[in-house]
């Protein structure tokens, strides 16, 4: 019907021989080690599989990991009476929105488009225990203060 592939007794594929050798020896790992587990990249530096610790497991999407900084920003234009803000009250024209997670905290920010002020949303903070959560608070946000239309 088909190839089917061959494996040795721990599972791993036998060692060819040469073809042009009598002894029938198996061809030697030309690097100097032995080759390496047979679990398809399932256990690290040939340590079992159960004794291999991988906290996080590389789940979490920024560098600051679940309970560092995080940020997502969105260009917007406010509609008629702009967005608040804490410092200079409001703001209108092309704006960034800056969506953070940081300590158990969401926070917004805007700031003039290509600008370097960024300006607290008044409001714009409260509890998010999840940081999961920030991409569907920050497209909530972006989608309320987001009115090119007016």
């Amino acid at each position: 019907m088909g190839e089917q592939a061959m494996t040795g007794a721990d599972g791993a594929p036998p060692l060819e021989h040469s073809s042009e050798s009598d002894s029938g020896d198996a061809t030697a790992p030309t690097s100097g080690q032995p080759p390496g587990p047979a679990t398809a990249g399932m256990t690290a530096d040939g340590a079992s599989a159960d004794a291999v610790e991988v906290p996080g497991a590389g789940m979490t999407a920024d560098a600051g990991g679940a309970a560092g900084r995080q940020s997502r920003t969105s260009d917007i234009v406010p509609g008629p009476g702009g967005v608040m803000t804490d410092e200079v009250g409001v703001v209108t024209g092309e704006l960034t929105l800056r969506t953070d997670f940081a300590d158990g905290r969401v926070s917004l920010h805007v700031q003039y488009k290509d600008a370097d002020e960024w300006y607290a949303v008044t409001g714009g903070d409260a509890p998010l225990t999840d940081p999961a959560g920030l991409d569907a608070v920050h497209d909530i946000a972006a989608g309320l203060l987001n009115r090119p239309e007016g």
